[in-house]
């Protein structure tokens, strides 16, 4: 991650591409900023992720939308910051990890309105972040996981 991240900042500063602040229009250049910010072709997995957890949440099936994410992972509902470490403590805190507000922002996100930068794509107002973990040292090989959960609603504007 710290070589991907290092990378992408380096572009972002050399203005080689467009910053990733601006919003993307058409789901080709979602797709171009995906894989310059978090790896060679893998927009199609993060497609797929942005589908797999909006449809996981709203079956509600909690095991599926563990999968999705990196383990530890740092929740924030908005109260009282806590770490996650496996999927069976995700499941068993789903309701107060997924809340009512943070599914409404999982569900209305489209994936070519996602933001995205060095961090990863996010939803909403950063309320869910897909983030690129390198799995080899090279980092030629990535997981694309959910890396942040937290609630938005008390961020000063």
């Amino acid at each position: 991650m710290k070589t991907r991240t290092q990378l992408a900042s380096l572009i972002v500063l050399t203005g080689i591409i467009i910053s990733p602040a601006i919003a993307q229009s058409s789901r080709a250049d979602i797709d171009k900023s995906i894989d310059t910010m978090l790896g060679d072709h893998v927009h199609s997995e993060v497609q797929h992720l942005v589908t797999d957890l909006q449809q996981a949440v709203a079956k509600h099936d909690a095991a599926a939308v563990a999968a999705l994410v990196h383990y530890p992972i740092k929740i924030n509902p908005g109260t009282r910051p806590f770490t996650i470490r496996t999927p069976q403590a995700f499941i068993a805190r789903y309701d107060r990890i997924i809340t009512p507000a943070i599914a409404t922002v999982i569900q209305r996100q489209k994936y070519e309105d996602l933001f995205v930068n060095y961090k990863g794509a996010m939803f909403g107002n950063g309320e869910v972040w897909i983030t690129s973990t390198c799995i080899d040292k090279a980092c030629k090989q990535t997981d694309i996981k959910i890396g942040t959960i937290q609630s938005t609603a008390n961020r000063k504007k």
